[in-house]
């Protein structure tokens, strides 16, 4: 494995860099990296293969063992790597409007469990 440098965040992790199996086999190069910024949340690694079926892999947060200046080690053996699943579309998100709720008007859950709780129901 070559000299990866220093460790830093993921949030200094630049496209391109290398990435290592916890066997020390170079598996790809990092393509980017998946996180929340706004709550500081990391989520894993999109990486291009360089052998075996190829093509781009997600490696998940917890798989991903330290994050370097030019380098990523994963908690991963090589042969683990080439199971990795391809990133998918991200999921839905889901928002909930007050009038979506239901019930009468003006509370909502909240107010149906206050008026349940207080006797008025």
């Amino acid at each position: 494995m070559d000299d990866l440098g220093h460790p830093i965040a993921y949030q200094a992790l630049g496209r391109g860099a290398a990435v290592y199996s916890s066997d020390g086999q170079e598996l790809g190069r990092v393509v980017r990296v998946m996180a929340a910024p706004e709550a500081n949340m990391f989520d894993g690694i999109v990486f291009d293969m360089k052998t075996g079926p190829g093509g781009q892999r997600f490696v998940d947060a917890p798989e991903v063992e330290r994050i370097f200046e030019r380098g990523v080690v994963l908690t991963i053996d090589a042969a683990e790597a080439a199971q990795l699943p391809k990133p998918g579309a991200n999921p839905g998100v889901l928002s909930v409007k007050p009038g979506d709720l239901g019930g009468r008007g003006g509370g909502g859950f909240l107010r149906r469990a206050w008026d349940s709780l207080s006797g008025k129901r």
